[in-house]
């Protein structure tokens, strides 16, 4: 049974963890609003454009003229798994919520016998497949040293993707994320960058007639300028949606800390009370013991 020093050395010590605990959970809530409103805001850029995308592939389809990263290579043998998680933990299963979506994809993709490459943006995401899939991650991305997130970060990997492409090193790239949802809730997401892959509701409301748009100047000329383009609104769309899933994740986890803290407390100050009037009525007892023995 522990000493009576050792169960407040104890209370102490998780006394501080829950000021730590705290403090992190209103640091979160403090950055989780801009985080959500920048999250919020770009969705409607991204989505607008994915529907602009959809509207002109649709009269690409099939035609042996199509770009590249609108039809692809024509094979379906080399994946880029392009995971993006966070640079820190103690975020509950954030983190590890992403990497078990692409790690399921790329076990049943090697399952398939096809060729499966990594490219991790965030610290974590390559701490946690670097376990089974060491060998397939072929770079790294830290983004610990930005401040604040913005449209060239996400233009620097989307180029960097496009360069990969363009160099014939993978037919297919899919970027994982998690998309916010609410505090509570964030959910991992599985979007495909390269080729472009649109809703078939977005193209065949095109073809049905339903919209019709005049494009100036022809569909060619913007598609070649709109899809590479788009490759990095989706990339800094996630890198949003991720930094906002962040700080949700973690102010829900640090308040669970916090209240988990407060529960130990609770039972080591229980416990301490007891031993402690234990020692007092025992010392009683031997006190009396030896008046009576006088």
């Amino acid at each position: 049974m522990p000493s009576l020093k050792d169960l407040k050395n104890r209370i102490n010590s998780v006394k501080s963890t829950q000021k730590i605990t705290k403090a992190m959970q209103m640091v979160a809530a403090a950055k989780l609003r801009r985080a959500q409103d920048a999250a919020e805001s770009a969705r409607p850029y991204a989505e607008r454009m994915e529907k602009v995308l959809a509207g002109l592939g649709a009269a690409y389809e099939g035609r042996p003229d199509a770009p590249a990263l609108l039809a692809g290579t024509g094979k379906d043998q080399t994946h880029l798994l392009v995971v993006a998680t966070g640079e820190r933990g103690l975020a509950g299963g954030f983190n590890s919520s992403i990497a078990r979506l692409a790690r399921d994809h790329a076990q049943k993709l090697l399952g398939a016998g096809k060729t499966v490459k990594i490219l991790t943006v965030g610290k974590k995401g390559a701490d946690i497949l670097k376990r089974g899939f060491a060998k397939n991650i072929v770079e790294q991305v830290s983004l610990r040293d930005v401040k604040q997130l913005g449209y060239g970060t996400a233009q620097e990997l989307g180029e960097k993707i496009l360069a990969m492409y363009a160099a014939g090193e993978f037919d297919v790239a899919t970027l994982y994320y998690n998309r916010f949802q609410s505090v509570v809730s964030q959910i991992p997401t599985a979007q495909q960058l390269v080729p472009a892959k649109f809703e078939k509701g977005e193209s065949e409301e095109i073809k049905s007639g339903s919209a019709i748009y005049d494009y100036e100047p022809d569909e060619e000329a913007i598609l070649e300028d709109l899809l590479p383009r788009n490759v990095s609104v989706q990339i800094f769309r996630a890198l949003l949606e991720n930094n906002a899933s962040f700080f949700g994740a973690q102010m829900s986890a640090m308040d669970n800390a916090t209240r988990n803290a407060g529960e130990m407390i609770n039972k080591l100050t229980l416990s301490y009370n007891r031993q402690r009037q234990a020692q007092i009525t025992k010392e009683l007892i031997e006190i009396i013991s030896g008046a009576e023995a006088l």
